[in-house]
């Protein structure tokens, strides 16, 4: 009996040994060690970063009475985080912040009508073109600017970071006396056109439509421009989403979910 007793007092303490040494696991571990398998309706998030002034590309509407950042790109941008399975998360930053904004790992891809030129190559991958567009010349009605030759001169203003900064640069270098102004937001560049700060802008087609519309003292001219102004998406370098980007925006330009989007946001 002695035995047995001793023997059935050893397999308890043996039992409750076991149990103590797998309550001694963290919260978020099983018992072997290993992290749980996440549920079926756990999503990964992509975080996307766009400077929400450039309507309809990106902006703030707040006519359902809240702040949401909507347009072009995010309806682009939540199509795409569908097919992958992803959450999405918008940021909103002045332009010239976005590139350092992937360089620092703080987003995992910019969409903000962003067109990949050389200089920005070097800091990001790209995707392929998901639409193109011009350059145009904002300015007053009775000021006589519609072609690049007669801002020699000038006051120019552009988007501190844009692609129109650098053409308003290349421009300066055979447009006589052109000046600069860069500045970080678009309804301010409208504001000084309007204000007689500056003589005119450098505003992207379907941005100045949206703004001249608007607005019945200006006009926008296009510009005759032999490269293309393509939008693509920007990631950081090494990006292992750039194939998978790629991949969702072909087959939205060919089952017609990329012209449908075109229609909505520019009406073309």
């Amino acid at each position: 009996m002695k035995n047995t007793k001793s023997f059935i007092s050893l397999a308890l303490t043996s039992m409750l040994a076991a149990v103590v040494i797998a309550g001694c696991g963290t919260g978020n571990q099983t018992a072997t060690g290993q992290a749980p398998a996440p549920s079926a309706g756990d999503k990964k998030t992509l975080v996307m970063v766009t400077s929400a002034d450039y309507k309809p590309y990106e902006y703030h509407d707040l006519s359902s009475g809240k702040d949401e950042i909507v347009g072009f790109d995010i309806d682009i941008a939540k199509y795409i985080a569908k097919e992958l399975g992803y959450e999405l998360q918008i940021n909103d930053m002045n332009f010239d912040g976005l590139i350092p904004a992937l360089q620092t790992n703080r987003a995992d891809f910019v969409m903000a009508g962003m067109t990949a030129t050389p200089e920005r190559e070097k800091n990001a991958d790209f995707s392929t073109i998901y639409y193109d567009a011009k350059n145009t010349i904002v300015a007053k009605k009775d000021s006589n600017l519609t072609k690049p030759e007669q801002l020699a001169g000038k006051k120019v203003a552009v988007q501190l970071g844009s692609i129109q900064e650098g053409a308003a640069r290349e421009l300066a270098k055979t447009v006589s006396g052109l000046q600069i102004t860069s500045l970080n937001k678009l309804p301010e560049i409208v504001e000084e056109v309007k204000a007689g700060r500056v003589d005119a802008a450098i505003i992207e087609d379907t941005v100045a439509k949206g703004f001249v519309a608007n607005n019945d003292s200006l006009q926008f001219t296009t510009m005759e421009e032999n490269e293309k102004n393509g939008s693509a998406v920007a990631f950081p370098k090494g990006s292992p989403h750039v194939q998978k980007f790629n991949e969702v925006i072909k087959k939205m330009q060919e089952n017609g979910e990329m012209d449908k989007l075109i229609q909505k946001w520019f009406g073309q």
